[in-house]
C-alpha cells in the first residue's frame, strides 16, 4: 500500500533503473532450490528444509553451505566440502528441468521497458542454466554488462556487495534504482546498499521476515505489483525530462 510515507520516498527518488532479483522474480526457480538443496544436504546427514531454503536465497553457495556447517554441524566447510555439496545441488537442481518464468512478471518488465528505464539483473546465483536461457525467456531486456552474479561478488547477499556493483555497472547513485526481490536475504542487501526495495512474496515466507529486513513495499504477487507499477515509476521519476518517461504505445 502507498502511504503518505512511501509516497514521499518515491517522490525523493531520481529514477532511471530496476534491480532485479532472478530466483523468485523472474523465474519460479525457488521450489527447484528448495528440494536441491534439502537433497544435497540430507546426503551430509544434515537437515534443511524448504523454509531455511527460502530464508538464505540469495547467498551464494559457498556461503550458504559454510552457515550450515557452522550452525548445524558446529565445524568449518572446506572448500572441498563446498564444491562437492554444491556439486550435488546443482546437478539434482539441473534433473528437476526447466523453471518457468514467474506468473506476470513479462508485464512488469514490459512496464519498467516502456519508461525507457534500465532493467539489471542482480542474483546469488550461479546456475548457468538460468542465466543462459534469460535471452531466450527475456529477449532484449538483460545486457550482458548489466548482469550481476555469483560469479562477480565475493560477498554476495546479504552483503550490500551485488547491489552495489550493479549500482558501479550503471554509474547510478543508490537514490536512481529501485529492486525488486523476493527473499530476506536480497532485501537486507539491497537496502544495505541505500536503494529503494520492492519486495513481492513469491513464495513461501510469511511476509513479516521481508518487512523486519527493511522492504519498502511488499507485495503478494508480480500482478499486485503491476498494477501500482505505473504510479511507482511516475512519482519515482519526477527529476526526469517529461520526454524521457513518454510510453510506447
Amino acid at each position: 500500500m502507498l502511504t503518505k510515507e512511501k509516497i514521499n520516498a518515491l517522490k525523493s527518488l531520481d529514477l532511471r533503473a530496476f534491480l532485479f532479483d532472478m530466483d523468485g522474480v523472474l523465474y519460479d526457480s525457488m521450489p527447484f532450490h528448495a528440494k536441491a538443496w534439502t537433497y544435497a544436504f540430507a546426503l551430509e546427514g544434515v537437515t534443511f528444509d524448504a523454509y531455511n531454503v527460502y530464508m538464505r536465497e540469495g547467498m551464494t553457495g559457498s556461503s550458504t553451505i559454510e552457515e550450515v556447517f557452522r550452525l548445524q554441524l558446529n565445524k568449518q566447510a572446506t572448500e572441498e566440502d563446498c564444491q562437492r555439496i554444491y556439486k550435488t545441488k546443482a546437478d539434482y537442481f539441473v534433473s528437476l528441468g526447466q523453471a518457468p518464468e514467474m506468473k506476470d512478471v513479462d508485464t512488469v518488465l514490459e512496464c519498467v521497458m516502456k519508461y525507457h528505464l534500465e532493467p539489471f539483473l542482480v542474483t546469488g546465483s550461479g546456475q548457468k542454466t538460468l542465466i543462459d536461457k534469460l535471452n531466450h525467456s527475456f529477449p532484449n531486456v538483460f545486457k550482458k554488462e548489466n548482469m550481476v552474479t555469483a560469479f562477480d561478488v565475493k560477498k554476495g547477499k546479504p552483503d550490500p556487495e551485488p547491489y552495489l556493483m550493479a549500482l558501479k555497472k550503471g554509474n547510478l547513485n543508490a537514490n536512481q534504482a529501485i529492486v525488486i526481490e523476493n527473499a530476506p536475504m536480497g532485501v537486507r542487501s539491497a537496502k544495505a546498499a541505500g536503494i529503494f526495495t520492492i519486495a513481492v512474496n513469491t513464495g513461501i515466507l510469511k511476509d513479516e521476515e521481508l518487512w523486519k529486513e527493511g522492504a519498502d513495499l511488499v507485495y503478494p504477487s508480480m500482478k499486485e505489483l503491476r498494477k501500482e507499477l505505473d504510479t511507482i515509476i511516475e512519482m519515482s521519476s519526477m527529476n526526469l525530462p517529461s520526454n524521457h518517461l513518454k510510453t510506447a504505445k
